[in-house]
């Protein structure tokens, strides 16, 4: 073969479908095809893509369900030397909409399953595969694509806002192969397993692992780590009956599948090589793992990122001189891939001492040219003339040359957020917790505090005024969170990773403990003593639900009290025949209710809004709009039933009063909904 230096990722496969054309290339379920049978396809899909104008510079989106169809068509896209833009047709709508929006490709390829969907979010030529009938083509296209030419379009995962799109090119992909065929010794024989979701990039990396090699490719068709009704022990069965050699995950199926494995004795069957991203693995349970399953299983803890074509940095317990103090502590990303350069920087893009932390910075061939469409932002974090990428991840250089992964950068000290990881590390290290998360979020109107997140051990309880004593004991004051918060699970993103967004608010300050204990209670406690206080006490006992309720309805009440005062005889309805009278009747409740709702808004409602980052006068603004809107029709359509229809001047005070104002109360719910504030390292 050819140097890969010279080539492209599907000319690789292509070399390979050409010198073992009869050879296994993919499986998926029932489905075998041989490298000559789907480089077929591919080459016949191309000719039809090309016929639809899709040529070298065009994007083509990929959206199609866990079928062979769906490596064709990722194959194809290349031939006709585009890029493909992967997307996840089962993902949310907004995120669906906002990629074909900004990548805006040629042609969507996709399947009648979802062809409503697609059609919707974009207006370009949908091609669905299981519903046409490609011309017979042979041979492939001339294919004009080279090493710096596009490849593909990496979305990240969106953890902080909107995914952005990575543009990648054939040599980024191209070095990072050759960097895991050195370090994982990659070879014909090996058959890897694909369960990755197609929108992120370590399903590219799991193809061209594959498919490059002259490996076969088994592609899973439940995905393990959206699927909640997938099961470890169906992912253990696949590995052992199709014989999976090499395998990457995330840490959480990865947790979920030893879960499974340890009580019952059972081992992976021919796996020789495990890798694990997407967030931290800690060393005691890579340790952990490695001591289960023996020595014949490799364990890889990887680091990467897409804008860095996925993985850049690689560890392995066998290149450990001896285990460290705390291994629970501890994620280790070793060393960089072979030609891959990694420096740790402080604010000021200095290089920061071994032993003291700083952002991740990665450079070398697998570096990608920047962001679609977002020149500030690819400015921003591609420096150096963009040969150095500003990952916002920090990390540690340890005495022993190894680099530590310490957490997502969240300020501009990455100290300070080495420390808040160290709280994190903490919790785990409690035997009643399993996993723990901290996070700064908003704790009351225009204020942040730190707040820990906890699943409990198998049995535990994982008392909050428990864990929170544990850290005293062992923080400063000013790494101590507010608040212990006890959940069944960590939230998840499509990825695997922790959803920071997802976590919930702490309750509030002032909110009663269980049996009336607390400061909430002990405050109402004593406005009791005063006169009137009882129902001052009693309120505040309420859950915020209740409040809630109880405010609705009282405004409710008023709403019907006043109606008659302020315009006598607007609801009468000892006219109206049945049942119609009925009917006019509800809407007179939905009236009540709305204003007494939008009182409960105005009154309850600051916080919830103050909450959520934006700025005090947009959110003010918001609270007033939010509460016009829910109120307004109580008054206007009571005005206009006791107007009459010819009285021009109040029809048009009416309509200039009630319904532009409720326009412009719309337009500023729209602009707090749509207000996005970028945050340092955002990714």
């Amino acid at each position: 073969m050819q140097q890969t230096e010279d080539r492209t990722v599907h000319q690789l496969f292509e070399e390979h479908a050409r010198l073992t054309p009869d050879a296994p290339a993919l499986v998926c379920g029932e489905q075998r095809l041989s490298y000559r049978e789907l480089d077929d396809r591919a080459d016949r899909l191309a000719h039809h893509l090309r016929e639809l104008g899709l040529r070298s510079g065009e994007f083509a989106a990929v959206a199609l369900g866990r079928t062979p169809d769906l490596l064709t068509a990722v194959l194809a896209v290349l031939k006709t030397g585009a890029a493909y833009v992967p997307v996840e047709p089962t993902g949310p709508d907004r995120i669906i909409r906002h990629v074909l929006g900004e990548a805006d490709p040629l042609v969507v390829i996709t399947q009648e399953a979802y062809r409503v969907r697609l059609t919707d979010a974009a207006a370009r030529t949908v091609l669905c595969l299981d519903s046409t009938e490609l011309p017979e083509h042979h041979g492939p296209l001339p294919d004009p694509a080279g090493p710096a030419d596009l490849a593909c379009v990496f979305y990240t995962s969106g953890s902080t806002g909107l995914p952005k799109g990575a543009l990648i090119e054939h040599r980024n992909l191209l070095h990072s192969y050759r960097g895991w065929r050195e370090v994982y010794g990659l070879t014909a024989e090996d058959r890897f397993l694909q369960t990755a979701t197609l929108e992120f990039d370590v399903f590219t990396a799991d193809w061209i692992r594959a498919l490059c090699s002259g490996g076969v490719l088994v592609l899973a068709q439940r995905n393990f780590t959206l699927d909640r009704t997938a099961s470890p022990a169906e992912l253990h069965e696949l590995l052992l009956r199709e014989r999976i050699t090499v395998m990457e995950t995330n840490a959480h199926t990865l947790r979920r599948l030893f879960a499974h494995l340890q009580p019952l004795g059972l081992e992976l069957g021919g796996v020789r090589l495990l890798s694990v991203g997407a967030e931290k693995w800690y060393l005691d349970e890579q340790l952990r793992l490695q001591g289960y399953l023996g020595p014949g299983v490799r364990h890889v803890n990887v680091y990467g990122v897409a804008e860095a074509a996925v993985d850049s940095a690689w560890f392995d317990t066998a290149t450990l001189a001896e285990e460290p103090d705390h291994p629970e502590r501890l994620s280790l990303i070793g060393r960089p891939f072979p030609g891959t350069g990694i420096r740790l920087l402080d604010p000021a893009g200095r290089p920061v001492p071994p032993g003291t932390p700083g952002e991740i910075c990665l450079s070398g061939p697998g570096v990608g040219r920047g962001y679609l469409k977002r020149p500030e932002l690819t400015a921003e974090r591609f420096v150096e003339d963009g040969r150095v990428y500003r990952t916002g991840d920090i990390g540690v250089l340890r005495p022993d040359g190894l680099l530590e992964f310490v957490g997502r950068a969240e300020g501009h000290d990455p100290a300070a957020d080495a420390s808040l990881a160290t709280v994190e590390v903490l919790l785990r290290g409690h035997p009643e917790v399993r996993e723990s998360a901290v996070a700064e979020v908003e704790t009351g109107p225009r204020r942040t505090g730190l707040v820990a997140y906890v699943v409990a051990a198998e049995g535990a309880r994982a008392e909050p005024w428990a864990l929170r004593s544990y850290l005293a004991e062992r923080l400063p004051d000013r790494l101590l969170p507010e608040a212990v918060v006890p959940l069944p699970a960590l939230p998840r993103t499509r990825a695997g990773k922790l959803d920071i967004r997802a976590l919930p608010l702490p309750a509030p300050r002032d909110h009663a403990a269980p049996g009336g204990s607390g400061a909430g209670s002990a405050k109402a406690a004593r406005s009791g003593a005063k006169g009137g206080g009882f129902l001052a006490a009693e309120y505040g006992r309420l859950s915020p639900g209740t409040r809630w309720a109880a405010v609705t309805a009282a405004g409710a009440l008023a709403a019907a009290v006043l109606t008659d005062g302020f315009w006598p005889g607007s609801t009468d309805l000892s006219r109206v025949p049945s049942p119609w009278d009925a009917l006019f009747q509800l809407l007179y409740l939905v009236e009540f209710a709305g204003f007494g709702l939008g009182l409960a808004f105005l009154l309850l409602g600051g916080p919830l809004l103050a909450r959520n980052g934006r700025p005090p006068g947009l959110t003010l603004a918001t609270r007033l709009a939010v509460t016009w809107l829910l109120a307004a029709w109580w008054p206007q359509d009571n005005w206009y039933r006791t107007s009459r229809a010819t009285d021009w001047p109040r029809q048009a005070a009416l309509v200039y009063g009630f319904n532009v104002s409720l326009i412009g109360a719309a337009a500023v719910l729209i602009g707090f909904l749509a207000w996005h504030r970028s945050r340092p390292g955002e990714r």
